[in-house]
């Protein structure tokens, strides 16, 4: 008993510090993925980049600039080029398609392409990571030579999505780690050595050693069960006093994780019979308040 005391403690910083250690690593690891998506996003935009110049070159034109491409809204970029352009939309979604599926994040987007004087949009589809979702329309056509922008907007799944699914998976791990380790901490309810009295508890002709769950009736030791020594010394500390009900099922079972109506009843009755040798010590039922432990003079 005393080396279980003494450990409780260190078990506990030690529990404590391997829940606060699974912790950090989910929170790290989730965090870490910032320098992973920042490579992908500048690896989007050299993607993009990339669909100017074939644009470009698809029109004739090898000599010209794709302009820095412009981020004009989250998970939306703009397209620009230094001279006018003509383009077939079947050219402009199979380079799009080709391209983009290099790009982790990009697995669904919507394309635009617009006039530079009206911002009018002259040409536009969907692509979606399953192809049968898929918006493509008017393709085969031959667009005439003008100033064009072309916007692509991504649907939102890069590092803030990720993180929250990996940190909202994590929260069923977290909770099971939690209820584990003060599960494992809480102690339970017993009888303290150092609350017990040195000797022998007397209850009229008995004498309740409740150090080692004994009865001693006129020279006859009778062996009581761990929850039948709990219940009695609440009782012998206490005695000819009503014990509300709620008050030892709360002390005696609740630490237990369950509390069992008929259990208490149960202990009541064993314990009588016990304490039977004695006809000045009893057991009664108070009704609706608890039970008293009558002691006779």
């Amino acid at each position: 008993m005393h080396v279980s005391q003494h450990l409780l403690p260190g078990k506990r910083k030690y529990l404590l510090g391997v829940l606060l250690f699974l912790v950090m690593v989910i929170i790290c690891v989730a965090f870490s993925m910032e320098d992973s998506d920042d490579f992908n996003i500048s690896r989007r935009e050299v993607l993009l980049r990339r669909i100017g110049h074939e644009l470009l070159l698809q029109s004739g034109d090898s000599t010209s600039r794709v302009l820095p491409v412009k981020k004009i809204a989250d998970n939306e970029y703009q397209i620009r080029f230094e001279h006018d352009l003509t383009f077939q939309p079947d050219s402009l979604v199979n380079t799009t398609r080709r391209l983009l599926a290099q790009d982790p994040l990009a697995r669904d987007y919507i394309v635009n392409v617009l006039n530079c004087g009206t911002t009018s949009v002259v040409y536009g589809y969907a692509i979606a990571q399953n192809r049968k979702d898929d918006i493509v329309a008017c393709r085969g056509r031959h667009q005439p030579t003008a100033c064009y922008m072309i916007n692509i907007k991504f649907k939102a799944l890069g590092m803030n999505t990720a993180k929250s699914k990996y940190l909202l998976g994590s929260l069923p791990f977290l909770a099971l780690a939690g209820f584990l380790f003060f599960r494992s901490v809480k102690p339970r309810r017993t009888l303290p050595e150092n609350s017990q009295p040195a000797g022998m508890i007397t209850l009229g002709a008995i004498s309740f050693d409740a150090r080692h769950r004994q009865l001693i009736i006129n020279g006859n030791t009778v062996d009581l069960t761990g929850t039948e020594a709990r219940v009695l010394h609440i009782f012998a500390l206490s005695p000819n006093e009503v014990i509300e009900r709620s008050r030892l099922q709360k002390e005696i079972w609740e630490d237990e994780g369950v509390i069992v109506g008929r259990s208490l009843d149960m202990f009541i009755s064993k314990l009588r019979k016990k304490l039977e040798p004695d006809p000045d010590v009893n057991i009664v039922v108070v009704r609706g308040k608890g039970y008293r432990l009558e002691v006779g003079a």
